[in-house]
């Protein structure tokens, strides 16, 4: 019987070794963790992650080849498989801060592989990496090896959180890169044959360790770059009166572009696209490649572009001033369907207003009020690192309010500000809503999921991203 462990019972390493225990029952699969809770949450009713379908999977294989446990070195001294899903947060301090990646995680999950290793393994990088962690995994293995063989193999992740599990089930590609020797050949192979019992061998792509590792970073860039690039269309169209939706549209229909990751928005969120091209920028200027890297880095600009002139566009419509006023803002998530936070939008949304002294009232079906105060209070890229090194308990802002139904949020607001395009912000009573709020009331849709045009037959004042702007929007001019 193969077994399989995976370092890590995050975002990555849960879903997935979930999904390979479902495909492959002759596997035994561990996910071990040095979090007690999450070990201990990942073995409740209610698991630490909320992923669509991803109950369902775990309720089946839990307890039969699947098991979640502290007990690291026990486990990976078992393996023959060993994956690492370790963070890899970009650095605070030091060489490359706010570029390069921390590989302090990697490193010490390196040298405990080698240290209670007794048998030959394959590990995989699952987590994303620099291009070239690889060669640095090898030196640490094999100067610590004791004589045992170990062949390192890079198997990125190409998830979407909110439909993790139907990627899963149905990827587009599964990458594996190894060495071109007779020794990476084979643990290539043997990585091969757990995803073909239920991948078509078309759609798992073999090659060398750096185009493997260096494909996750630039899918990352690639998408990222496409939502800057309509972000960047869309204060042109607020300019010149055209509407975003129908220039992506047309765009999107030439078959070299394609329709996806064409929707205007107030910006991109997410743990991997602004740590991957940070990563990308630090790699080209390692490397000397400056003109390559800041083609980059323009990307991540344009997207803290987009949110500082969303807050622009809110505070100039409301007289120029949102102190001491009530916003509701519904949404706090990056994306629908996840409960993840981590680099959202709304972050710099809600510290831009609340830098204004605005009174916020945040409603998220799935963001804790926990969650969402120690997102605000954390500095830029603290949330990748420990929660044992985050702020414990941040002083709660005094000037916002977690609420948990979209009404209350809404109740005596001057303006709504929409952050997350979930589905039930479409379905909203917005009569309702306008009756309940301060005249005049405004409506910023971050996401454009409402119907603007009926919006403004009730009496919103209504601002959608790119789209032409009311009378009102346009007497009163955004300074971004």
């Amino acid at each position: 019987m193969v077994k399989i462990c995976c370092i890590g019972a995050g975002y990555v390493g849960g879903p997935t070794m979930a999904v390979i225990a479902l495909k492959c029952p002759s596997i035994e699969v561990v996910v071990v963790d040095i979090s007690v809770p999450r070990i201990t949450a990942w073995n409740s009713d209610h698991l630490p992650i909320y992923e669509p379908g991803l109950d369902e999977v775990v309720k089946e294989c839990r307890g039969k080849n699947l098991f979640f446990s502290t007990e690291v070195e026990k486990h990976v001294s078992e393996a023959d498989i060993v994956f690492v899903s370790v963070n890899t947060p970009t650095k605070t301090q030091g060489l490359g801060a706010g570029k390069a990646a921390d590989l302090t995680y990697w490193e010490s999950a390196a040298r405990m592989i080698a240290e209670v290793s007794k048998s030959d393994k394959i590990v995989v990088e699952k987590s994303t990496v620099p291009v070239k962690t690889a060669e640095a995994i090898e030196k640490i293995l094999t100067h610590n090896s004791k004589g045992i063989n170990f062949q390192i193999l890079s198997n990125p992740e190409f998830l979407a959180e909110g439909t993790a599990i139907v990627d899963l089930f149905n990827p587009d590609r599964v990458l594996i890169g190894g060495r071109e020797t007779p020794g990476g050949e084979k643990a290539v192979k043997a990585l091969k044959d757990v995803y073909a019992n239920w991948v078509p061998e078309e759609r798992i792509i073999c090659t060398n360790l750096w185009s493997a590792e260096l494909s996750k970073l630039a899918a990352n860039a690639f998408l990222a770059q496409r939502i800057s690039s309509v972000n960047a269309m869309s204060a042109l169209c607020e300019a010149t009166g055209a509407d975003v939706s129908e220039v992506a549209h047309a765009v999107g229909k030439d078959t070299r572009i394609g329709p996806k990751f064409l929707n205007a928005s107030v910006g991109f969120g997410g743990s991997c696209f602004q740590k991957d091209i940070l990563n990308l920028v630090y790699i080209c200027e390692c490397n000397g490649l400056p003109e390559v890297a800041n083609y980059w880095k323009q990307v991540i600009k344009v997207n803290d572009y987009q949110k500082t002139r969303f807050v622009n566009r809110v505070v100039a419509s409301m007289f120029n001033t949102v102190s001491g006023k009530k916003v509701a803002i519904l949404g706090f998530a990056f994306k629908k369907d996840t409960g993840d936070t981590r680099e959202t939008p709304a972050i710099d949304v809600c510290k831009g207003l609340l830098g204004d002294k605005a009174m916020l009232s945040i409603y998220d079906p799935q963001v804790t009020e926990d969650q969402i105060q120690r997102d605000l209070a954390m500095n830029k890229f603290d949330w990748d690192h420990p929660s044992h090194l985050q702020p414990v308990s941040p002083t709660a802002i005094k000037s916002l309010s977690v609420v948990w139904d979209a009404y209350n949020a809404t109740k005596d607001a001057h303006a709504v500000c929409i952050l997350t395009e979930w589905d039930e912000f479409r379905s909203l009573d917005y009569q309702r809503i306008y009756d309940n709020m301060q005249k005049p009331a405004f409506l910023f849709d971050g996401r454009n999921v409402v119907d603007a045009k009926k919006l403004r037959e009730i009496g919103f004042i209504v601002y959608s991203i790119g789209k032409p702007l009311d009378q009102w929007l346009k007497d009163m001019p955004a300074i971004a």
